[in-house]
């Protein structure tokens, strides 16, 4: 690991000040992902601006019945907390199903949202990747595939996002607080992340010096009958090959709401908004489910080497379907 300075900012405007001074500057929050990538020098910060203490430890009730997440609350506070686990369940599943007991008690909201990809190219220096130094190439076209999206990728990036948090917050509508240089500012958690383009090497629509202060969560309505679906290549703390957000409401036999979001098939999270538009007023049948998940991907684009992935997501969405509808009978 490269030298580094380290500081802590004395409140967040201080950081933002700092971030924007300093060229070559990173925040550190948990460093469960950003630590690691400076080991493997993939990334190289010269200063790291401590911003742990400056944004809420806490999870606050909202006027309208929703909560507000503070950018420093753990991965494990999160995942424990009984409002979440009773209203948003889909949530707390997706935490526990992220990574180790040591990395949920140390991770945190803000820093999950923001964690690098894990594609084994990104992370190895001696290989051409576009997001890790734009222009040289990716690697992944011609190389190793399995883990690499079918949903929304591009002729520079065929890299998957891997945290499970936020496939479950953009299913969830959870809207994302940043401060900055030119103010605060609220962002959709689905508008937060951005496919590849011709720019791999953005993963998020913030602006240099942003930092998240906290996540929103709107009244749970249909949240309340949610799941989190993870398939992995092992049981123990594995990225997902296809994960599975989704929320269902059902009244009368037929959808009268649905949402859905995916992960390990895209660039971000992907909110599944066709297989939604199919699913509300259908009738809430199997085969109902199998023709939403099979409109939302007809437009994926696999490679020979992950091509397995589309009937993979296509099942667990059925599957994950069939679990809540289950539920609300």
């Amino acid at each position: 690991m490269r030298p580094f300075r380290y500081e802590r900012a004395g409140g967040v405007s201080a950081a933002v000040t700092t971030l924007v001074r300093e060229p070559e500057a990173a925040y550190l929050a948990g460093g469960t992902n950003l630590v690691d990538l400076m080991r493997l020098e993939v990334t190289t910060p010269e200063v790291l601006i401590d911003v742990r203490r400056l944004t809420s430890d806490r999870i606050e009730e909202l006027p309208d019945g929703g909560l507000r997440i503070g950018a420093a609350v753990t991965n494990s506070d999160l995942a424990a907390d009984p409002r979440v686990r009773r209203r948003y369940p889909v949530l707390s599943q997706a935490l526990l199903s992220g990574a180790s007991g040591q990395l949920r008690n140390l991770a945190t909201t803000g820093g999950n949202l923001l964690q690098r990809t894990r594609c084994p190219y990104f992370q190895n220096v001696t290989t051409p990747c576009n997001k890790r130094a734009p222009g040289s190439g990716c690697s992944a076209l011609e190389g190793y595939q399995r883990d690499m999206a079918v949903l929304g990728a591009s002729p520079a990036c065929v890299a998957t996002h891997p945290s499970d948090m936020a496939v479950a917050l953009a299913a969830l509508d959870a809207v994302v607080a940043v401060a900055g240089p030119d103010g605060q500012r609220r962002i959709p958690l689905t508008e937060l992340h951005r496919l590849p383009d011709s720019a791999p090497e953005r993963d998020t629509v913030l602006e240099r010096g942003e930092l998240i202060t906290d996540v929103e969560l709107p009244p749970p309505h249909a949240a309340t009958r949610s799941r989190y679906r993870k398939v992995r290549d092992r049981a123990s703390y594995a990225f997902a090959l296809v994960s599975v957000a989704a929320a269902l409401d059902v009244a009368d036999g037929a959808v009268r709401d649905a949402r859905i979001a995916l992960g390990g098939v895209a660039h971000k999270p992907w909110r599944a908004t066709t297989a939604e538009a199919a699913l509300r007023g259908a009738p809430a049948t199997r085969e109902s489910f199998v023709d939403a998940a099979a409109a939302e991907l007809s437009g994926a684009r696999p490679l020979p080497g992950n091509a397995f992935k589309v009937p993979l997501a296509r099942n667990t969405i059925v599957a994950t379907l069939l679990e809540l509808l289950e539920e609300a009978r």
